[in-house]
Order: C-alpha cells, then sequence, then structure tokens
C-alpha cells in the first residue's frame, strides 16, 4: 500500500463535510463526511 502525504485544500464545501486534498504527486482527492479518501483528478506529468 503506498504512502501518500496529503494537504487539505480549504473550500466552502467543508461547512458541509466535503473536504479536498492534494497530494505530494499533486493528484486530488476528495473525502465525504467521515468515508475514505477517493481520487478526483490524477497529475499530468
Amino acid at each position: 500500500m503506498p504512502h501518500f502525504y496529503f494537504r487539505r485544500i480549504w473550500t466552502p464545501l467543508m461547512l458541509i463535510g466535503i473536504q479536498f486534498y492534494k497530494d505530494d504527486h499533486g493528484d486530488l482527492w476528495y473525502k465525504i463526511f467521515s468515508g475514505r479518501r477517493k481520487r478526483l483528478s490524477k497529475a499530468i506529468a
């Protein structure tokens, strides 16, 4: 299982429980309430 370092991105959607994260490779992830993080987009290298 790979390890990622995440940085949370603040958006107004955080007020209703939707959070966005960016990992150390530049990929964008999302998390709804207390669920698992899921990849939204893959960084173009």
